[in-house]
C-alpha cells in the first residue's frame, strides 16, 4: 500500500449531485480513491451553475477535482445495465437519490447486495430514510431553516434570517462525515468480509454542527421545551435571537472581534487564564472574568460589564492591529488579523501546507482550488491534478463488451 494514497485500488462510483456527496467523492479521492463520476447525459448540475464556458464551473470545479467521468442515462435500461455491470465491480457506491428513485435505478442497498455483496454503499438524504419527512426532497437551506441552524448566526440589523456568508455548512458536514462512514464501512469489509450501508443525512449534520447548544440538563434546566413543529419562527424569534448576540457581544470581551486604527483584529479566550492575562494587558479588571458569558441579573453589574468593553473597544481602535498582535500573542492571548479571502493565495502559511494548489485545466488554463487536507508521513497529501470533462472517461472505464449496449448517449 502506498502511504501517501492509502485507498489506492479502491474504486467508487459516485452517483452524487451537488455538494455533500460530490464532496465524499472528492475526500476519497485525495486518500487516493479512482472516483468515478457517472453523470446524467448534459452532466451533472453544478456544472451548469453559473459557468464561464459551456459545462465550465467554478462550482463544478470546486468539488471535483481528481475523479474520472461517466455518462450514463440511469432513466434506460442501456444505461441502468451498465451500471449495474459497474456496482458489480466496485468497492463503494454513493448516491443522494430519494428512496423512490435509488430503486429505480437500482441503487437501492437489496439491488447493491445483491449484485456485490461486499459493496460499501454510501447514500446521503435530506431529512433520513425513517420518519415522516423521509422522502421530502430539500437542499441545505431549506435544512438550515429546519434545524434551527439558520436563527443562529442572526445579527442586529438583520430583517430575515440569512445563511452565513451564503456557506452551505450543512452539505460540506455531511460530506465530512459520509467521508468517514465511506472509510468505516470499508474498514467493516476488510474485517467482517460483506458490505455495510452507511447513511447520512443532512439534518443530522445540521444537528452537528450545533451540538454544544443541544445539550439540556433537565436536573438543572427542567423538561426541554416541547414546541409545535408545525409553527415556523417569524419575526419575534429573529428579534430575540438578534437581542440575544447583541448582549452577549456588548458583555463579553475576550471572544469577539474588534475594530482597530487600520482594520479589525479577532480574539478568542477561551480560558481563564487567557481572559486574566487580556485584563493585565489593559490593566483592567472583570469581576466576571470566570464566566463572562453569563448573563448578569443586576442592572450595575451588567452596566460594569458594558463599559469594560466599551473601554477596550475605545482603547483597540487606537491602535493598528499590528501593535495589538505583538502585544496580545507576547501574552500568549490567541488572536489574529480579520483578512479577506483573497488573502489566502499569496499567504505562506496557506503555501507551506499546500492547502491550496493550481491545477492546468485543458483549455482553461492554471485553476486555483482547496489542496488535500491531510498530511501523510509528514507529507502533502497529493491530489488528483485534473477536473473531468463531462463524460471523458466513459468509453475508458466501460469494458469493450459494455461498449457493444450503442452510442454514449444510448446509457
Amino acid at each position: 500500500m502506498n502511504a501517501e494514497r492509502p485507498l489506492e485500488g479502491i474504486r467508487v462510483l459516485e452517483y452524487a449531485q451537488y455538494v455533500a456527496g460530490p464532496f465524499a467523492g472528492m475526500l476519497l479521492a485525495d486518500l487516493g480513491a479512482e472516483v468515478v463520476k457517472i453523470e446524467p447525459p448534459g452532466g451533472e448540475a453544478y456544472r451548469h451553475l453559473d459557468p464561464f464556458a459551456p459545462g465550465e464551473s467554478r462550482y463544478f470545479y470546486a468539488l471535483n477535482r481528481g475523479k474520472r467521468s461517466v455518462i450514463l442515462d440511469l432513466r434506460t435500461e442501456g444505461g441502468r445495465q451498465a451500471s449495474r455491470a459497474l456496482i458489480c465491480q466496485a468497492d463503494l457506491i454513493l448516491h443522494n437519490f430519494p428512496v423512490e428513485r435509488a430503486r429505480v435505478f437500482g441503487l437501492d442497498w437489496e439491488t447493491v447486495r445483491s449484485l456485490n455483496p461486499r459493496a460499501v454503499l454510501c447514500t446521503i438524504t435530506a431529512f433520513g430514510a425513517q420518519g415522516p419527512l423521509a422522502r421530502k426532497p430539500a437542499y441545505d437551506l431549506v435544512v438550515q431553516a429546519f434545524s434551527g441552524l439558520l436563527l443562529t448566526g442572526a445579527h442586529p440589523g438583520d430583517r430575515l434570517p440569512v445563511r452565513a456568508g451564503g456557506i452551505p455548512i450543512v452539505d460540506l458536514t455531511a460530506g465530512l462525515l459520509m467521508a468517514l462512514g465511506a472509510l468505516a464501512g470499508l474498514l467493516y469489509r476488510q474485517v467482517v468480509g460483506s458490505g455495510l450501508h452507511v447513511e447520512v443525512s443532512l439534518l443530522a449534520a445540521a444537528l452537528a454542527v450545533q451540538l454544544q447548544d443541544l445539550v439540556w440538563v433537565e436536573a438543572l434546566q427542567g423538561p426541554p421545551p416541547i414546541e409545535n413543529p408545525e409553527q415556523p419562527a417569524g419575526p419575534p424569534d429573529l428579534d430575540q435571537r438578534t437581542e440575544e448576540v447583541a448582549l452577549r457581544l456588548s458583555l463579553n470581551p475576550y471572544y469577539r472581534c474588534y475594530q482597530a486604527q487600520d482594520g479589525f483584529l479577532a480574539v478568542a479566550c477561551l480560558n481563564q487564564r487567557q481572559r486574566e492575562a487580556m485584563l493585565q494587558v489593559f490593566g483592567l479588571q472583570d469581576p466576571a472574568v470566570g464566566d463572562p458569558d453569563k448573563i448578569p441579573e443586576d442592572p450595575q453589574e451588567r452596566a460594569q460589564r458594558q463599559a469594560l468593553v466599551q473601554e477596550m473597544e475605545a482603547r483597540i481602535a487606537a491602535r493598528p492591529v499590528a501593535f495589538w498582535l505583538e502585544r496580545l500573542e507576547a501574552h500568549g492571548i490567541p488572536c489574529g488579523p480579520v483578512r479577506r479571502l483573497s488573502a489566502l493565495y499569496g499567504d505562506p502559511q496557506v503555501r507551506a501546507n499546500h492547502l491550496l494548489r493550481v491545477f492546468q485545466q485543458p483549455g482553461v488554463g492554471p485553476v486555483w482550488a482547496l489542496g488535500s487536507l491531510w498530511r501523510l508521513n509528514g507529507q502533502p497529501n497529493a491530489v488528483g491534478d485534473w477536473i473531468p470533462g463531462c463524460g471523458e472517461h466513459t468509453r475508458i472505464v466501460l469494458t469493450p463488451e459494455e461498449e457493444n449496449h450503442g452510442t454514449v448517449d444510448s446509457f
